[in-house]
């Protein structure tokens, strides 16, 4: 199966190197930075249990998904439409392209540019990664997928399962896209102003009752949307802390490198449709601003 990787961050880089070794031809599609280091040295894939140099192809270009047969799609929440326009005239017939990204609506954006001939489903990402740098991915735990049911679906599964990827096909992608999305409200924010990781933040005073609070909202906009969130929230939202204990939420990365997030589909899409059905946010809200507030000092420092 040839792959390529659309926006080869933390994410996109795990997964395609855990196809590479399973010996699926792989190509990377990022910054030129992380494009020199690849094609210098190989994707330096350091896990738990190995740590190696893993031979994947690199470039700048979203020509380089001509021919693949699967495009796994990890550009950032803001960049979605303009990234499937970019990958748009070069993508073969019958190639899906799956969403790894943070966000519910992310597939249905992508859906709404790309033709009927290329399949789109969504995957929920349960992975703790960062890159330590150029070329090199540092993964922390986990690394489960749960996607949407399509053509090529279960092929697609058998492929990621025999790569040591467990994943799972579920009819409810939805549900457990906001369950996701609960998660990344729960934590994301609050790690990223602090800059704490997840087993130190949730020590801190009355933290564990900002989460919950976080999440009852989540839940209620929820409802009111007519989702079906599977699983249990509080319990998932206790085991992050307790599973992933040093890792930093994306949001985290993002702002201490200066870099733009994702909160406005975060904590931001909260918001946003509660205030469209009626359901109050404040919690959210308060962290949603304060994010806003520190990307704009950034902003400002920059300028």
């Amino acid at each position: 199966m040839k792959v390529a990787v659309m926006g080869a961050g933390a994410v996109g880089c795990y997964y395609g190197a855990m196809l590479a070794r399973a010996g699926h031809e792989v190509v990377l599609i990022g910054r030129p930075s992380h494009v020199e280091a690849v094609n210098a040295r190989g994707l330096r894939l350091e896990t738990k249990a190995f740590d190696e140099h893993v031979r994947v192809a690199a470039s700048t270009e979203p020509s380089a998904v001509q021919g693949a047969d699967l495009v796994l799609f990890c550009v950032k929440s803001t960049d979605t439409e303009a990234a499937a326009e970019q990958i748009k005239p070069h993508l073969a017939p019958g190639a899906l392209v799956l969403t790894l990204q943070n966000g519910v609506d992310n597939d249905q954006r992508v859906r709404s540019v790309l033709p009927p001939s290329n399949e789109v489903a969504a995957a929920v990402v349960y992975v703790a990664t960062e890159m330590a740098g150029p070329g090199h991915v540092k993964h922390h735990g986990r690394g489960e997928l749960v996607i949407a049911p399509s053509g090529r679906g279960e092929e697609v599964a058998r492929h990621l399962e025999a790569a040591g990827v467990p994943t799972q096909i579920s009819s409810n992608v939805r549900g457990s896209l906001w369950a996701k999305l609960i998660l990344n409200c729960a934590y994301n924010a609050l790690s990223a102003v602090t800059q704490l990781p997840y087993g130190v933040l949730v020590k801190g005073t009355g933290v564990t009752d900002m989460i919950r609070d976080v999440v009852a909202e989540c839940l209620a906009v929820a409802r009111a949307e007519g989702v079906e969130v599977p699983g249990d929230t509080d319990a998932a939202v206790r085991a992050i802390a307790q599973t992933m204990p040093s890792q930093y939420s994306s949001t985290a990365q993002d702002l201490a490198r200066g870099k733009p997030s994702e909160i406005d589909h975060l904590n931001g899409l909260i918001v946003r449709r509660g205030e469209a059905l009626g359901v109050p946010t404040p919690a959210n809200r308060v962290l949603f601003v304060m994010v806003k507030l520190l990307e704009g000092k950034q902003q400002a420092a920059r300028a």
